[in-house]
């Protein structure tokens, strides 16, 4: 069974992640007292906009290309699987507050944010089967590499504090 996803509905699923990655940075930076880690949310979630901006410039460049004759596989559709994950990750919903109820330490909050990195690493990496030309697979492949990054920057900020608690 497929879901029946285009290459643009695909890109619009990747927006919705960015945005609401940079919407739970920006609630976790306002839990963090240490203005290092709160600057540090406050980063990622400006590095997740930048990557929505990405995706959004490959739709219209699609679009672009495209011009309705159906070029660049966008009638392609994604396995139900992979559109799964896509829901996964962020979350489709605009408001993740429900991530940030009381019963979480500010540990298990970075450790959501690097189950959530790792999740997006997965739907860009099946999203660039939908690469509809060289480039825009580099520009996913860069996303990729900075989502990677955020999860080495994530970890090491877990070791700090476990280090620190320990």
């Amino acid at each position: 069974m497929t879901v029946e996803l285009n290459v643009f509905e695909v890109l619009e699923i990747a927006e919705q992640i960015e945005q609401n990655g940079a919407e739970f940075y920006r609630k976790a930076a306002g839990i963090f007292d240490e203005s290092e880690i709160s600057g540090l949310f406050l980063r990622l979630a400006n590095w997740e906009m930048k990557h929505k901006k990405i995706f959004n410039l490959m739709k219209k460049q699609l679009a672009a290309t495209n011009n309705g004759t159906g070029k660049h596989r966008t009638n392609e559709t994604l396995p139900e699987q992979k559109a799964m994950a896509a829901l996964a990750v962020f979350g489709i919903r605009q408001e993740p507050s429900d991530e940030f109820n009381k019963s979480k330490s500010k540990v298990d909050i970075i450790k959501r944010a690097i189950e959530k990195e790792k999740d997006s690493v997965v739907f860009y990496s099946g999203l660039k089967d939908f690469a509809y030309a060289g480039i825009a697979e580099e520009k996913i492949d860069n996303i990729i590499k900075e989502e990677l990054r955020h999860i080495k920057i994530l970890n090491k900020l877990v070791e700090r504090m476990a280090t620190a608690l320990g």
